[in-house]
């Protein structure tokens, strides 16, 4: 059977019950959805990521299906009231074509812009990044997934030439002796793989959390290190200094397997312990602990998240613990390496097929001639058509409605008034557009600004595949078809491209050699995800994120198809670096960081750490979770957590409303006291929007080579409200 053919329900399952994968995070938890009379149920299902568990967030999922606040009708926003009203699709389309083509002939192709997301299914990702670069032809795209994973991609890349959160199977961490996990609170991020946790200390393992605060996870911990936020490179080189005194770098491994070390040995040869102390506040002693753990622990696995890599340094940081994975002679070998844990749910395959302002499919990079060849190959278009890279999410942001920068912009699957850094100023910049179109199941704080608002599908609406954190290709299957009204995100990128090609004809002229390549491409978005697949493997051949040999039948299968996998009948690739990395000469690269100081120090009038992070109960900007009753029971609003010392010193008691303020605005949220963070250091989620928005006080430096903002520390003072 063809992909174009399958069914969307597996053998064994009723047309009422299809098995598919929770629409949240990247660990894409395996469950079934049931629908009778009484509505969808989620029950959860034994899959090898989540083993039959799912958290709050999974079994409350199908509540958003038929919320009252559910998009079922496109709206468009009246010139003369400035509200926004209900429209049919024709003039909601019409509208947005009409947007492009003035801003367009007004200022060029890049003066439209789009901006996508980590959550959409690799179809999506695909068809967006195809209609930007030959649907509208601007360079100007790129998603949220750049404030996720791009400062521990652009580590991977660097070091490995390849860029897979693991490397590996997730089951590999409950076989760990020692388990390092740096900026990772997956209790509460992703709770289910929790389970890998508590087996892998229940084998006699030891689990070593560094996190400025007590989290749920560092709880579980045998050892907990507590830096100051934005310490955590000077942290890693300085458990390779110790490995290096001690004798525990693995010196046939360095000299058979990499490059660069000698530089990297030089660097951290001033890295001695005490100074990493006074700068971090990590005692001497537990640096020694974590040291000798990593380097006499049988199997070990070192793994960053979103604490280490949200930074003006994030990039750094990474390598400076891929630097101490590589020294130890972890990636590659049987259970143990280095790895990341992605965050949003397709984070992984939404950065692999073109929404990257550099990336084509495949994980190429859109200024690699050849890669030009082969993917302008696949759509069409000759190479010389395509656009070059464009700029970074922040950077993409902070330009719109400025002069020279973007004037309209097409939003899919994200909500950057909540999730930016700095957001009032994003907010303002969205506001200046000439037109704004937000693609989305709900009205956002950012559909509430748009021109236009396109009413989309929802997870269980829609077939497609999804990338989970370990590099393996999921199948997402539709339950059932979308509420009248309500359109897939490829229906609708289909139906614009095919309008804006309309639009590209000149009238007076029927030689159908005279159209543009706009034109002639935009007959080639198909709404259907497995056409759409067919050709993204195609377009994926022979690219570091290969996966010509994946289909949809051998996904149901296999339980997932690990890439790379380049023939439907040769192996996938579970484990990576076992012979070779992905480098020319097959050797890791080493490359030497020092620390440097955050974007923004602590002064006299902004005198405290302020970090933020998430909670169980919520995801991402809460668009989605904030709506659901029992999620929103369980985390209602934002908060300020400050260490009771702190507090007592500010005249502030638990519950308190307060204000927090840095150089870039302010947000307010009740107190929460809790000697689990540090005294220097407040901290607050940022899931929650309005008078509550943390991210109204982030920073917006950014790391130079990723585009990763410094999300995880600024300078701030807290006061009483």
């Amino acid at each position: 059977m063809t992909d174009g053919a399958r069914s969307a329900t597996p053998p064994g399952l009723t047309p009422r019950e299809v098995a598919t994968h929770c629409p949240y995070c990247a660990l894409q938890c395996g469950m079934t959805l049931r629908a009778d009379d009484a509505g969808v149920t989620v029950h959860p299902r034994q899959f090898p990521t989540n083993r039959g568990g799912l958290c709050q967030k999974g079994w409350t999922a199908a509540e958003l299906l038929d919320h009252p606040d559910r998009l079922t009708t496109p709206l468009v926003r009246d010139a003369a009231t400035g509200e926004l009203h209900p429209a049919s699709w024709d003039t909601a389309l019409d509208r947005v074509v009409a947007g492009i083509r003035a801003v367009q002939d007004d200022a060029g192709r890049d003066a439209v812009a789009v901006f996508g997301g980590g959550g959409l299914t690799n179809e999506k990702a695909y068809a967006l990044g195809k209609f930007a670069r030959i649907g509208l032809r601007t360079r100007n795209i790129d998603y949220n997934g750049r404030f996720c994973m791009s400062s521990a991609a652009a580590a991977g890349m660097r070091a490995f030439g390849i860029d897979r959160g693991l490397p590996f199977p997730l089951a590999d961490l409950g076989r760990a002796d020692t388990l390092l996990l740096v900026g990772a609170n997956p209790a509460e991020t992703m709770p289910p793989l929790v389970r890998w946790l508590t087996e892998q200390r229940r084998n006699g393992g030891k689990l070593i959390v560094i996190d400025p605060r007590v989290t749920a996870t560092a709880r579980q911990a045998d050892l907990h290190l507590q830096p100051l936020p934005g310490t955590d490179l000077a942290v890693a080189n300085a458990l390779l200094h110790i490995a290096l005194t001690e004798g525990w770098v693995d010196r046939a491994y360095v000299a058979d397997r990499t490059t660069g070390f000698d530089a990297v040995r030089r660097g951290v040869a001033a890295w001695w312990p005490a100074r990493a102390e006074q700068l971090s506040g990590v005692p001497v002693a537990d640096l020694e602990a974590t040291a000798r753990a990593l380097g006499t622990g049988g199997r070990v696995i070192i793994l960053t998240a979103r604490g280490a890599e949200q930074h003006a340094k994030g990039v750094d940081t990474v390598t400076a613990y891929v630097n101490l994975a590589l020294a130890l002679g972890l990636p590659g070998r049987d259970g143990s390496g280095y790895g990341c844990l992605t965050g949003q749910g397709n984070g992984q395959g939404g950065r692999e097929h073109g929404q990257k302002a550099d990336q084509l499919p495949g994980y190429r990079k859109i200024d690699d001639p050849a890669a030009r060849e082969h993917v302008a190959g696949v759509w069409g278009v000759p190479a010389d058509e395509l656009p070059g890279p464009g700029v970074p999410a922040y950077q993409l942001l902070d330009s719109l409605g400025t002069p020279g920068g973007p004037r309209a912009l097409l939003v899919f699957g994200s909500n950057p008034v909540v999730s930016a850094p700095r957001a009032a100023r994003i907010e303002g910049r969205l506001r200046n557009l000439d037109l704004l179109v937000v693609a989305d199941l709900l009205l956002s704080e950012t559909a509430a600004l748009a021109d236009v608002v396109l009413p989309t599908a929802q997870w269980a609406e829609e077939d497609g595949t999804m990338t989970n954190l370990e590099g393996r290709v999921l199948r997402r299957r539709a339950l059932r078809p979308p509420p009248p009204g309500v359109r897939t995100d490829l229906a609708i990128i289909s139906d614009l491209a095919a309008r804006l090609a309309e639009a590209d004809v000149d009238p007076a002229d029927a030689n159908p050699a005279s159209v543009r390549p706009a034109a002639v491409a935009a007959a080639r978005f198909p709404a259907d995800p497995a056409a759409v697949f067919a050709e993204l493997r195609r377009a994926s051949a022979g690219g570091a994120a290969d996966y010509a040999g994946i289909s949809w039948d051998r996904i149901d299968a296999d339980d997932g198809v690990y890439w790379p996998c380049p023939t439907e009948d040769g192996p996938d690739t579970p484990r990576l670096f076992a012979d070779r990395f992905a480098t020319p000469d097959g050797r890791a690269r080493f490359h030497p960081v020092d620390h440097r100081p955050a974007a923004e120090e602590v002064c006299v009038t902004y005198p405290l750490h302020f970090t933020t992070g998430r909670v169980l109960a919520q995801y991402q900007s809460g668009t989605q979770t904030r709506r659901v009753a029992a999620l929103r029971r369980a985390a209602p609003e934002a908060f300020v957590e400050l260490h009771p010392d702190l507090a007592t010193r500010l005249g502030i008691d638990d519950g308190d409303p307060v204000r927090v303020t840095s150089r870039r605005g302010e947000f307010r949220a009740p107190a929460r006291l809790s000697a689990g963070i540090r005294p220097d250091t407040v901290f607050a989620p940022f899931h929650y929007a309005g008078a509550g928005r943390a991210n109204s006080v982030t920073n917006d430096a950014v790391d130079p080579i990723s585009g990763m903002p410094e999300f995880k520390i600024c300078a701030v003072r807290v006061e009483k409200a």
